[in-house]
């Protein structure tokens, strides 16, 4: 499976006009942004927008696996619409104790959303991890988002050596 963003480039206007059905070849995945092995170690993703794409990989293949790790997912996108796989977040999270979904909308209205309004920043980590410098932290999305979220990471006393980031430019 892969995900992307359809933006008016070349590319994607091709991709968005492929036929169901039609193979295509893809290399890769390529890198090191897999989820760590301690399982008593707990894994927060803080994900904004397509970002989302290799940390559901992370969650879902460990949750098939049922492995022990606590997992907390943060996912910041401007609207429910604009949030791939919310859906299926959600419902992982009501099956699994150990998996625990936070949506984050930056511009939805009040009546259009119940949950998360703004950015993820430092006292909202903090509703959620009661310990910050405990977890390995895994952050994807844009490279402004990941650059920021880091920052706010160390200032609130993750551990630096724990936090993996994978920037996904271009969006």
């Amino acid at each position: 499976m892969t995900t992307t963003r359809i933006r008016n480039t070349a590319f994607k206007r091709v991709l968005r006009d492929l036929k169901e059905g039609t193979e295509v070849s893809f290399d890769g995945p390529h890198g090191g942004f897999t989820l760590h092995k301690t399982e008593t170690t707990p894994a927060v993703f803080v994900i904004g927008g397509i970002g989302i794409t290799p940390v559901r990989s992370m969650i879902v293949q460990a949750l098939k696996e049922n492995t022990s790790h606590q997992m907390t997912l943060l996912y910041s996108n401007k609207t429910p619409k604009d949030a791939p796989f919310l859906d299926e977040f959600e419902q992982l999270a009501k099956e699994h104790d150990n998996f625990t979904f936070v949506p984050v909308m930056t511009r939805a209205s009040k009546d259009e959303w119940k949950g998360e309004h703004g950015h993820i920043d430092e006292d909202m980590l903090k509703r959620y991890v009661k310990d910050v410098s405990a977890p390995i932290y895994y952050l994807s999305g844009p490279a402004d988002m990941v650059q920021a979220m880091h920052e706010m990471l160390v200032k609130a006393g993750a551990n630096e050596d724990n936090i993996r980031m994978e920037e996904f430019s271009g969006y």
